[in-house]
């Protein structure tokens, strides 16, 4: 695990200017309302639920020894994610400078926070590469134009100690079996198509690592124990490319040794279920892994948005069960993800695949006490039935409205498209959907969120300073206001091992966020 503060990062995001004073007035309203699968079915280029709102003021732990008096505090819990996408530099650019490369990161994460966002969904392992410092794979083509050349810094560690001090988190997005996005690319000597060669599969002009090979699947473990023990990553997110989709060829995937070797094994399956079982099982070591060794980190699946046509009645699209060997709904069954988030990359008047039913069927799907997060598509803005970016409010307003099904959120495809500000979504989410703070959900696992003692807190003029005596435990803190309704109210997050939140006169309360998204009581502050 890193925990040297880069103190680069920290000039970098200090350049931007403090945070404007919060005051402890009345808070704005809150509306309550890489290559992805084209609508069409055509394939493109690459603990509980949370409170529902502040609790009452007037309940609290007394005085502890110091005269700090304890309230309990909440708010209404909501992930809100955007996937930045480091294949093919969709999202992040060549990044062999080290200043350059912080600069883009810091830049990154404060037009998240701008936006009202509170997850980063970084993708560190674009194609059996990595965008971190790795013992067992190379570094990224898309980081320094050439597979395997260190460029001399560690973009996760700099994006995770600049994120987390804004109160952003940062899931390592992972694609588990693609090996090259090109076949014709050149492979460092330590990449898994070489050291595996007699794995890797040539299909649709890509390398693909056979998901059916015992060995692949202990190369994907491994890499993930690897990332999880040298990073405090929030989360890690697979994407939706398991067993690759159709090539547009009619071809199948080259597989028939892998599956006949299974059945000389005494392998009884047939291959449908053979390959789903196949992909099951790295699921299902992978959060064996996660809940054993990291409980706090959130594991999850990003699905394509349709299980099986006809679910719900009337959909239509590429059967996800049968193509390509997922089947999210036996992951949520048996526990093996702590959400999914299907791409439903369709708008809501969509009448082969209307969004609102299709996440309603999601919601139905779940099984004990997991969470969906909508997969938004906003490279679909200025397409067909997706002309206003009113059709993003429309699907946030109905992701909401499932709340209390465990729809707690969305992630939105992809950085690239709300750093243009398609039809002004940046905005949207800046004025209205996003405008006043929130955290991603407590995880839902029992025991995987762990809430730490309250924070130590001080006044000096015109701002609360923050830190803690575990700081191990915090990842954020969390800044309330006593509003004039006599709740506390969400105002702002920063995490580091303290924190400094400029204030205006009012009543607050500061409390520690742990790993895991579960809240301390909160210390109250009177600022005169």
């Amino acid at each position: 695990m890193r925990a040297v503060i880069c103190c680069l990062c920290l000039a970098v995001l200090a350049c931007g200017g403090a945070p404007a004073p919060v005051d402890g007035g009345e808070p704005p309203a809150q509306d309550d309302g890489g290559g992805r699968l084209e609508p069409d079915g055509g394939v493109g280029e690459d603990a509980g639920r949370g409170d529902d709102g502040g609790r009452d003021a007037g309940v609290d732990g007394g005085a502890p020894d110091g005269g700090v008096r304890l309230v309990a505090v909440a708010h209404q819990r909501e992930l809100r994610g955007v996937w930045v996408s480091t294949v093919s530099n969709l999202d992040v650019p060549q990044l062999a400078s080290r200043d350059a490369g912080v600069a883009a990161l810091a830049a990154l994460v404060e037009r998240t926070r701008s936006a009202g966002l509170n997850a980063l969904f970084f993708q560190v392992r674009p194609e059996s590469d990595a965008w971190y410092q790795s013992s067992l794979e190379p570094w990224s083509r898309f980081l320094t134009g050439t597979q395997g050349r260190d460029p001399g810094w560690d973009p996760l560690e700099t994006l995770l100690e600049l994120a987390h001090a804004r109160g952003v988190e940062v899931h390592a997005w992972v694609n588990p079996y693609r090996g090259l996005v090109s076949a014709s690319a050149q492979a460092a000597a330590t990449h898994v198509s070489r050291t595996l060669s007699a794995h890797a599969v040539t299909y649709g002009g890509k390398v693909t690592m056979d998901p059916g090979a015992r060995a692949v699947r202990a190369h994907v473990v491994a890499v993930m124990s690897d990332l999880l023990d040298r990073y405090d990553v929030d989360g890690l997110h697979f994407d939706d490319y398991f067993y690759p989709y159709p090539d547009g060829s009619g071809a199948p995937f080259p597989d028939e040794a892998t599956f006949q070797a299974y059945r000389a094994d005494g392998g009884v399956l047939g291959k449908s279920d053979w390959r789903r079982d196949n992909v099951n099982q790295l699921v299902r070591e992978v959060m064996g892994l996660v809940t054993r060794e990291h409980p706090q980190v959130r594991f999850g699946i990003s699905p394509f948005g349709i299980w099986r046509p006809n679910n719900p009645p009337g959909v239509v699209g590429l059967d996800a069960f049968e193509t390509i060997s997922c089947d999210a709904v036996t992951w949520l069954n048996q526990g093996w993800v702590d959400y999914v988030a299907p791409q439903l990359y369709w708008p809501t008047t969509s009448t082969g695949q209307p969004f609102v039913p299709l996440l309603t069927w999601w919601a139905g799907a779940l099984r004990g006490g997991r969470h969906v997060y909508a997969g938004h598509g906003l490279y679909r803005l200025g397409t067909s039935g997706w002309t206003s970016a009113d059709e993003i409010r429309a699907q946030v307003v109905a992701a909401r409205v499932l709340r209390s099904e465990g729809v707690l959120g969305g992630i939105h495809f992809r950085e690239a498209n709300l750093r243009a500000n398609l039809l002004g979504v940046a905005d949207l989410f800046k004025s209205d959907l996003y405008a006043a703070p929130a955290l991603p959900p407590p995880l839902p696992r029992a025991g995987a969120a762990v809430a730490p003692t309250p924070p130590t807190v001080a006044r000096t003029a015109g701002q609360v300073s923050v830190s803690h005596p575990l700081p191990m435990t915090v990842r954020f803190f969390a800044l309330y206001r006593l509003g004039p309704q006599g709740q506390w109210v969400l105002a702002d997050v920063a995490g580091g091992p303290q924190a400094t939140f400029p204030v205006r006169s009012g009543t607050f309360a500061v409390s520690a966020v742990g790993r895991g998204g579960a809240e301390s009581q909160a210390a109250v502050v009177v600022v005169p």
